[in-house]
């Protein structure tokens, strides 16, 4: 009997510079590699009214999927697709196939590492090994310079001692064949339609909005591809520092998230390719901003694996049961909508439900709106991101939220963003606004930020109505 391993693939869509999945190859005689949607991943959030895996970023993980059974294909092999609970599918395969193990990549939220424990305890009667590899970050776990349970509570501190005390691994190749376990029906995609969404969502998710200036696609070989274009090819690289507080500049933002969100990019090659860039072409402070910002996604991974499920409650980290927030679904669905009467806050949000993608100036923005303008529920506006944002990942973006909602476990940030002093530093020109509220297009730059101030007059000589063409202001910014 050859030796066989399943392979469980999850958040690690990629070949290159995947542990689990290699040494799964090097180990066994045959492997199969797996993929399982899970129908639980769509549901519609009961209170909130949306999918908890949205239009744009479940058109993405189909794509970044199909991507992959192409290149494991390309290698001799295949993907199994399978729609269902992952731990009794995977269990069943792993009996069928007589497997020795199952190979995964290690996860640190909840519902994931549920899962992962709910599968261990299927496999044990089996007497299959479960076994997990740490794959999605830039420093390894095992190369922390301390426990994760004294991991520094703010992130100056963090990014010291590991830039100091640390190194990068260098990311391992992909494997050069693959020999698949044969006999098991490979499975099809699914289609949109089988996860409830609507003809009319999967039509807009199909025909991007001209408006976008970089359409994304899912998988490991557009996002090598991006990669390449990016650091080696056009050299957007050299100006990430002048362009990534824009609202704008899409086409030159990396826009590596949406990859390194569903592991279809390593951090690490990102890494090795910008040092290797540095040598060979420029040293600059961009490159050390994008270093900066992996660190960053590493933080709030192991922020994660430390603080367990306090990330996701109303409390946050820090545990403050005495700020109250408000539960207005009206107030909240405004905002998500973009019709809060507040033109950045507005153009940010409509951007964000037709491309999927915000700025990371652009969260600061709406965030901060969201808690400190209208004290709306912040888990709700992390739900939002978590539906609608191609580049989510729970980690990142719960951290985040937690932050903008002073619930960190940095003492020291406090986050609450001036509407006014964003406008007119990052867009100045009104340019930003008058693309995703064109019924304000008419208004001059000095107007455009504070159109709520404008008296009737000036308003119909704008072609605005205050209330018809364009929403009233949910809030008072000149209080």
């Amino acid at each position: 009997m050859p030796k066989r391993i399943l392979y469980w693939f999850r958040n690690d869509l990629r070949l290159h510079d995947n542990e689990g999945f290699l040494r799964a190859v090097e180990a066994a005689d045959e492997v199969l590699p797996v993929f399982v949607f899970e129908p639980r991943w769509f549901d519609e959030l009961p209170e909130l009214g949306f999918h908890k895996t949205g239009i744009h970023r479940a058109t993405f993980l189909l794509e970044s999927v199909a991507d992959l059974r192409r290149s494991l294909q390309q290698k001799g092999g295949d993907l199994i697709i399978r729609v269902g609970h992952s731990e009794k599918i995977l269990a069943q395969l792993a009996e069928d196939i007589e497997a020795e193990a199952v190979y995964s990549s290690k996860e640190v939220t909840q519902e994931e590492t549920d899962t992962e424990s709910d599968l261990s305890k299927r496999l044990k009667p089996l007497n299959i090994d479960l076994e997990l590899f740490w794959v999605s970050t830039l420093y390894h776990a095992r190369d922390l310079p301390f426990w994760v349970s004294r991991l520094p509570t703010s992130f100056a501190q963090y990014r010291t001692q590991v830039e100091s005390q640390s190194d990068v691994r260098k990311p391992l190749p992909a494997p050069d064949q693959v020999r698949l376990v044969h006999g098991i029906d490979s499975g099809n995609l699914p289609q949109l339609t089988a996860f409830g969404f609507s003809d009319d969502e999967i039509a807009q998710a199909e025909q991007p909005d001209s408006r976008a200036s970089i359409s994304v696609k899912g998988g490991e070989s557009e996002g090598l591809s991006r990669l390449n274009r990016y650091i080696w090819q056009e050299e957007l690289v050299k100006s990430y520092q002048e362009t990534r507080n824009g609202f704008s500049a899409d086409g030159n933002t990396s826009k590596f998230s949406t990859w390194l969100a569903t592991g279809c990019l390593s951090p690490r090659l990102i890494y090795q390719e910008l040092k290797r860039f540095e040598h060979e072409r420029l040293q600059n402070e961009s490159i050390s901003e994008i270093i900066i910002d992996l660190i960053w996604r590493d933080f709030f991974r192991f922020t994660a694996l430390r603080y367990g499920t306090r990330i996701f409650k109303p409390s946050g980290i820090r545990h403050d049961l005495n700020r109250a927030w408000l539960r207005d679904t009206a107030l909240f669905h405004r905002w998500a909508q973009g019709q809060t009467g507040i033109p950045l806050v507005d153009a940010n949000m409509r951007k964000l439900n037709v491309t999927g993608f915000m700025s990371d100036r652009g969260r600061q923005v709406v965030s901060s709106f969201l808690l400190n303008d209208l004290g709306v529920n912040w888990t709700w506006g992390a739900a939002y991101f978590e539906s609608q944002l191609i580049d989510y990942d729970p980690c990142s973006n719960w951290g985040n939220w937690n932050y903008m909602a002073d619930l960190s476990n940095d003492p020291d940030k406090k986050q609450h963003v001036s509407i006014n002093d964003h406008a007119i530093k990052h867009d100045a020109d009104g340019n930003f606004v008058r693309t995703w509220l064109p019924e304000l297009s008419a208004l001059p730059a000095q107007a455009i930020h504070s159109v709520y101030n404008l008296s009737p007059d000036q308003q119909r000589q704008s072609g605005v109505v205050l209330g018809e063409t364009y929403p009233l202001p949910i809030i008072n910014l000149n209080a």
